[in-house]
C-alpha cells in the first residue's frame, strides 16, 4: 500500500533559496551603486534651479554662481560651471544640463546612466 499524505509538503527548497539570495543581492547591489548618483543629480538640479533664479543674468556671472554653489555643495562631481547650457526663453533663464555616469558592477561589467536636466 501506498502511504496517502493528508497534507502535502510545502517549502522552498535550498535551490530556490539560494536563488532567491542571489537576486535579491544583485538588486541591492545595483541599488547601493545606482543612489549616490542619484543623489548627485538631485544636488545639480537643485543648484541649477537655484542659480537659474538668483545667479545673475550673464552666462559667465551663471556659471561663477554655479561654480561657488559647487565649492559649498561637495558631492557635485561631475559637471562644472563650464558644463551648463544657458539660454533665455521668454525672458527668463534656462540652465541645462546633462552628462553619463559610469557605474562599476562587478569587474567586467558596468552600468551606463545618462544624466539630463534643466531649470525650472
Amino acid at each position: 500500500m501506498i502511504p496517502i499524505l493528508r497534507y502535502p509538503q510545502r517549502g522552498v527548497t535550498l535551490i530556490g533559496l539560494l536563488f532567491w539570495a542571489v537576486v535579491i543581492g544583485f538588486v541591492a547591489l545595483v541599488a547601493m551603486r545606482v543612489f549616490p548618483t542619484l543623489n548627485e543629480y538631485w544636488t545639480i538640479q537643485r543648484t541649477v534651479n537655484k542659480v537659474a533664479q538668483e545667479g545673475g543674468t550673464t552666462v559667465p556671472e551663471i556659471r561663477a554662481a554655479f561654480d561657488r554653489q559647487k565649492q559649498i555643495e561637495y558631492s557635485i562631481t561631475s559637471i562644472s560651471g563650464a558644463d551648463l547650457d544657458i539660454t533665455k526663453v521668454n525672458d527668463k533663464i534656462v540652465v541645462s544640463f546633462a552628462y553619463d555616469k559610469e557605474i562599476e558592477l562587478i569587474e567586467p561589467v558596468y552600468l551606463l546612466i545618462k544624466y539630463r536636466g534643466r531649470s525650472r
